[in-house]
């Protein structure tokens, strides 16, 4: 696991860190706190301001070295651009600016002095809460395998931010503002560590035994073996894992945190977890190969959501599903122009090995439906290189057949930063996906990759309202961002986190 960063809350009136951090907004407005600092210094931060010119722009930092009279040797500035119209996201984003500013300062521990002028002591609690959030985030790293700082140096790395101190009016209130947001990010940052794992420590059989982890927090997990799974007849998930030596398996993860209401129908997540894609006989081209250790980002962000919303104990009743499979090349592999039977019965021609992630999928969530009859289905996969070519890495495709479902989690989109695109389910995809001598092939050909591939799906999903989320150029290596510069992302976990939140944990609709 990553280092994580302990974060905690001091009143206004404790001593701050030998490096802190303050807030500015509408042209360097501080806060009361921050003016007194500034009274202190004999108006060392407002000269400095004026000296480089700096309006405390959105994102925008200034350092003041040793700033007389008050016992600090970096005071760093954070602009919040205009207050009024600052956003919950914005607030979250800023969290991770000052910890990247912190921390190219090469310091173990600083301050935060958490008010912004015109603000009440109940909207800085949630302002504190908020940035901690983002610095959480921003603050996660992978390094487990570095045994050096450098090729000279034979010393194990432990510099790094550690401690992160945040200074409000009421501590406690913002501790318990932070609770349910700390949850959220650790279920981030496990996904992340998920995905970031080399696939020689993490198997199939490895992957799925991580998940017995959320026992502790009060969610049931089952794991499926190979022979449970061809008890089940599912053909479709157990033909990818043909060609490796590693046994397949199936985990599921059940939360029932539905208050007073344990007979909720409930909310089925499904993840794609291929370890490592070779593309099997198809095989794929060496070039960027290694990246194939993230296929499985989809199931990590699947247990990473379970682990969030059983450690913030949510109001909901919600199951986890991954297909944990390896797909490699041997004399035992499926073989293009080979059929196989899925858990549905339907028969499905291999045209292509190299498409195994809707083979998994299909048979999980024939699974999903069979036994949870769940209120609503929605799967995450990296799934497609087409889906990249349309909506490059910042964007995740969103194939829907509900409307309403779909509109929900644009709205969870846009709160979280986390972003989607709708993409079309139409007839002609579906069409594509017709073979001659089963009931389906498992690809469409070139064009519309990422559509065919949902249509794919599709036919696996019954009347139940459903989502495909394409995560291909979004779970790793995506766009690095203020809260994320880690090659894992842990896409995901926060948009179904806040879908969830807004819209389920409530009595049934």
């Amino acid at each position: 696991m990553s280092d994580r960063l302990d974060v905690s809350f001091a009143s206004h009136s404790a001593d701050p860190e030998a490096v802190t951090v303050i807030l500015a907004a509408d042209g360097v407005a501080l806060g009361p706190k921050a003016k007194d600092l500034d009274t202190k210094s004999a108006g060392g931060v407002m000269k400095a301001a004026s000296a480089a010119d700096y309006k405390a722009k959105f994102k925008s930092t200034l350092e003041i070295l040793a700033p007389a009279k008050i016992g600090i040797d970096r005071l760093i500035v954070v602009g919040l651009g205009k207050a009024a119209t600052l956003t919950e996201l914005q607030i979250i984003e800023a969290g991770g600016i000052l910890v990247s500013a912190i921390e190219a300062r090469k310091c173990t521990s600083a301050s935060v002095i958490v008010d912004i002028e015109g603000t009440d002591d109940k909207k800085t609690e949630e302002v504190a809460a908020l940035l901690a959030y983002g610095a959480q985030l921003r603050h996660y790293n992978f390094k487990k395998y570095l045994t050096k700082k450098s090729s000279d140096d034979a010393t194990p790395s432990k510099d790094g931010l550690r401690k992160l101190i945040l200074h409000v009016a009421q501590p406690d209130k913002a501790k318990s503002a932070y609770a349910p947001l700390k949850a959220v990010a650790n279920g981030v940052n496990v996904a992340r560590d998920l995905v970031n794992e080399p696939a020689n420590i993490l198997g199939p059989v490895e992957l799925a035994e991580k998940t017995l982890a959320l026992e502790k927090l009060g969610v049931e997990v089952e794991i499926l073996d190979v022979k449970a799974m061809e008890k089940l007849k599912m053909g479709s998930l157990l033909c990818v894992g043909y060609g490796s030596e590693r046994p397949s398996r199936m985990a599921v993860m059940v939360w029932n945190g539905a208050k007073g209401n344990k007979k909720q129908k409930p909310i089925c997540f499904v993840g794609k977890g291929v370890i490592f894609d070779t593309g099997g006989i198809s095989i794929k081209p060496a070039a960027g190969m290694e990246d194939m250790k993230g296929d499985m980002g989809g199931a990590a962000a699947v247990v990473g959501l379970m682990h969030a919303l059983a450690e913030r104990k949510a109001n909901v009743n919600a199951v986890g599903l991954i297909g944990c499979v390896e797909n490699m090349p041997s004399g035992n592999a499926v073989r293009p122009g080979d059929i196989v039977t899925s858990m549905s019965g339907q028969t499905i021609e291999v045209i292509n090995t190299d498409a195994e992630g809707r083979l998994v999928l299909a048979d999980v969530l024939w699974y999903a439906q069979e036994n949870f009859k769940p209120r609503l289905i929605i799967d995450l996969a990296t799934l497609t290189g087409a889906i990249m070519i349309a909506l490059g890495k910042e964007f995740a495709g969103m194939f829907a057949n509900d409307d309403k479902l779909a509109e929900e989690l644009m709205t969870a989109s846009k709160a979280t930063g986390e972003k989607i695109w709708r993409m079309p389910l139409d007839k002609a995809f579906d069409k594509a996906m017709d073979s001659k001598n089963a009931d389906m092939k498992n690809t469409g050909g070139r064009w519309a990759g990422s559509a065919t591939a949902a249509a794919f799906l599709q036919r696996f999903i019954k009347d139940t309202p459903w989502v495909h989320l394409d995560v291909a150029g979004t779970a790793m290596d995506g766009a690095k961002s203020d809260l994320n510069q880690s090659w894992g992302s842990g896409w995901g976990v926060r948009l179904l986190d806040r879908f969830v939140a807004d819209n389920y944990e409530r009595s049934e609709k």
